[in-house]
């Protein structure tokens, strides 16, 4: 009856960077940190394991002589996002 749920993320700050990201398929690191209200420190760790897990790609450039990170959701963290949402209903009454 009830499925498992993706361990990757079940985590709060995890699982909103997905949420953000399923929304605008790409945003940069400080755009993130400001929707999500986290730390810089905080945020990097989730942001790589994501990464680790294959969720996200992260894209590290400069802009105007600053360093900018770009977070974009993968084809893998589509459909794991997808099947979290899938999972996370089977836990709902209907």
């Amino acid at each position: 009856m009830f499925k498992d749920l993706d361990p990757i993320l079940h985590s709060q700050l995890r699982l909103a960077v997905m949420s953000l990201l399923i929304g605008v398929k790409e945003a940069e690191f400080t755009f993130i940190r400001e929707k999500t209200g986290s730390t810089a420190g905080n945020l990097s760790v989730q942001i790589s394991k994501l990464k680790e897990a294959g969720y996200v790609d992260v894209i590290k450039q400069f802009k105007d002589n600053y360093p900018q990170t770009i977070c974009k959701i993968t084809p893998t963290g589509v459909a794991a996002f997808e099947t979290y949402v899938k999972a996370l209903q089977t836990y709902l009454p209907r």
